[in-house]
């Protein structure tokens, strides 16, 4: 994968560096040519090659997360594991390993400390409408951080269909488990991370977010534990943090 420069992109992402009352929010805007770079040529035939595979097969996907009473029910989105949309087979979400290796190198060139090549599709959900993952990202950000996301929303959204043309785009969520990846770290309160993929551009816009807790960053500070932050959190805010500490 291969990253696109994108100046509104960076002007949102640093707008998405938020602090509230409770949480600091760490989101970031990315954009990705699906074209293969460097290892990711032997790995991409790695796996989906060996064993007799073919970059084409079908592998199923978790369902998408029901959140804050958005309901896909009346939504269809879901295809038979065969292939077949008539019938035969069970009905779930499937992508392609081809698909699928886009996804998983996304999230290898976006958290270049952490490796994905492990990752499973069954780690992945795909969404069911462009509307439900608005409301989703809507909801998260508009509940932690209010007016601060609300005076960058338009802009937002307004970026991402100049640059993908959601509405022509699979939309999936990654779901990872928590154990050996960024998402897991202590203090994390939510993420989320979504990838628009448009098969026609060869196209992926990836939209990541964690909120991470004040207070615990604020413990961390006052237990004198004398171990780095892996959040990045800039020099500024450590200093006001460590200023309420002292105080």
């Amino acid at each position: 994968m291969k990253l696109l420069e994108n100046s509104s992109f960076e002007a949102i992402t640093s707008g998405l560096q938020l602090l509230t009352g409770s949480s600091r929010i760490f989101g970031r805007v990315e954009s990705y040519s699906c074209k293969m770079v460097g290892p990711e040529k032997s790995l991409y035939k790695k796996l989906n090659f060996e064993h007799g595979h073919n970059p084409s097969d079908l592998q199923a996907l978790s369902p998408p997360e029901n959140k804050f009473g958005v309901s896909p029910s009346n939504v269809s989105y879901s295809r038979s594991l065969s292939g077949d949309e008539e019938g035969g087979g069970s009905l779930c979400d499937v992508i392609s390993r081809k698909a699928l290796f886009h996804l998983i190198s996304t999230l290898n060139a976006s958290f270049p400390d952490y490796d994905f090549s492990s990752a499973k599709a069954e780690e992945f959900s795909r969404e069911p409408s462009l509307a439900v993952v608005v409301a989703n990202i809507d909801t998260y950000l508009s509940a932690a951080a209010g007016e601060q996301y609300n005076v960058l929303r338009n802009t937002l959204w307004r970026t991402i269909e100049d640059e993908i043309t959601p509405k022509e785009c699979d939309i999936y969520r990654y779901n990872p488990d928590l154990q050996s990846d960024p998402f897991g770290e202590d203090g994390c309160l939510w993420s989320f991370n979504y990838f628009f993929y448009n098969k026609k551009m060869k196209r992926i816009v990836f939209f990541t977010c964690r909120a991470i807790s004040v207070n615990y960053n604020m413990l961390r500070l006052d237990s004198g534990s004398g171990q780095e932050f892996s959040m990045e959190l800039d020099e500024d805010y450590m200093l006001g943090l460590e200023e309420e500490v002292d105080m």
